[in-house]
């Protein structure tokens, strides 16, 4: 009975994972809506530095001006083979200009006239994405290697997420629907989605999706609370005015900084969900004498140990980030007071303590879940 039982259940999950598959494959294909082709008469390319020429280059104190041609061997596309010449722009910001040598990969931008001739080869920035993959790569053998089945279960949610952002939340809020509903709504679909496939379908699962989704929510509505109580606004973040350069002006960036904090925690919050529901779980499977009380009452004492490390590593994680604006500030001699009322830093702080908070509650509200759903001695009632 228990032999058919596990072949079913491992059946009703691979089922689940082919049809999640086929879920992949149909949002990968899936537009955006924005494919449209920003410039006219142009195409990337991936191009090999054969030689480089520095004599336009110059320095004015720390800051390298002017340009840098290179030979270039076009790699992709219609001009695959053809040598040009490229130029590589310095706009004196350290953050955007590179200078490339001999033997570099680069991403290029071509331009063409009427005929189709290259007339012009403008040097983005250092082609990556074969490095990128080798990262990836490691990244997937590792986990796999690790965690078998559950890797690979693991991998599939994180190429769910990935197009999930990119395919649904990313066009939505560019389309002007409401970024915290939308945040909400696939926010919560990562969370279901990711904990069957790391879970499947048991009570922990389901467990942890509830209390996640609940603490979410709080989450949510307390960031809209004190953005408004900390006088902070969507311009915080990095590029949005780009976006209202573009075009899109009528895009509500407060709320898009809103959904931001909420997808932020959201994963972390679902993480501690699961990692208390998993324990009280096994338990509840290895002492069928625990009281229902008695349960809640360890998912409390391990949500304690918990909760310490998990808000720490929000902390470090959100501020690793600023790391190096916290230098400058103390470089200069920047009052704390100052640094404190800055809106980047009261951003930075808004982000930690919500996610902090969500965390929090997402303990014992796990463990009271739990209580009810692991019932022990309706599991002996059946038994008998």
């Amino acid at each position: 009975m228990i032999l058919k039982d596990t072949i079913n259940k491992n059946q009703e999950e691979i089922i689940f994972i082919l049809v999640f598959l086929v879920f992949i494959v149909f949002f990968a294909a899936l537009p955006t809506g924005f494919e449209k082709q920003i410039y006219v008469n142009s195409e990337g390319v991936k191009a090999q530095v054969l030689s480089v020429n520095n004599a336009s280059m110059y320095k004015t104190g720390m800051v390298t001006q002017g340009e840098q041609n290179c030979l270039l061997r076009i790699e992709t596309g219609p001009h695959k083979g053809e040598e040009i010449e490229g130029v590589n722009l310095f706009v004196g910001k350290y953050e955007f200009d590179k200078v490339f040598k001999q033997g570099d990969k680069a991403w290029v931008l071509l331009e063409f006239n009427q005929e189709g001739k290259i007339i012009y080869a403008n040097m983005i920035d250092y082609y990556r994405i074969h490095k990128e993959l080798v990262l990836v790569g490691i990244f997937a053998l590792v986990l796999v290697a690790f965690s078998g089945l559950t890797g690979i279960r693991t991998l599939l949610s994180f190429i769910f997420a990935i197009l999930s952002i990119w395919k649904l939340l990313i066009p939505l809020m560019l389309k002007g629907y409401d970024p915290l509903l939308i945040g909400l709504i696939v926010g919560n679909l990562l969370t279901i989605t990711t904990l069957l496939l790391v879970a499947g379908f048991t009570k922990k699962a389901y467990a942890a999706m509830i209390s996640a989704s609940v603490c979410s929510l709080i989450t949510a509505v307390v960031a809209v609370i004190f953005t408004d109580y900390f006088h902070i606004d969507g311009t915080v973040m990095q590029w949005s005015e780009s976006l209202l350069y573009a075009g899109f002006m009528s895009l509500n960036l407060t709320g898009i900084f809103q959904a931001g904090i909420y997808l932020a925690c959201s994963g972390a919050i679902m993480d501690l969900a699961i990692d208390i529901s998993a324990a009280l779980d096994e338990i509840a499977k290895n002492n069928s004498a625990i009281t229902r009380a008695s349960l809640i009452k360890s998912g409390l004492t391990i949500g304690k140990a918990v909760v310490g490390t998990q808000t720490t590593t929000l902390l470090l994680a959100y501020m690793g980030s600023y790391i190096s604006v916290m230098m400058v500030f103390m470089a200069q001699g920047t009052p704390l007071t100052n640094i404190l009322t800055s809106k980047a830093i009261s951003a930075e702080l808004l982000h930690t303590f919500v996610g902090c908070l969500g965390l929090v509650l997402v303990s014992p509200l796990t463990s009271i879940i739990c209580g009810f759903l692991f019932d022990v001695r309706e599991k002996e009632t059946q038994s008998l």
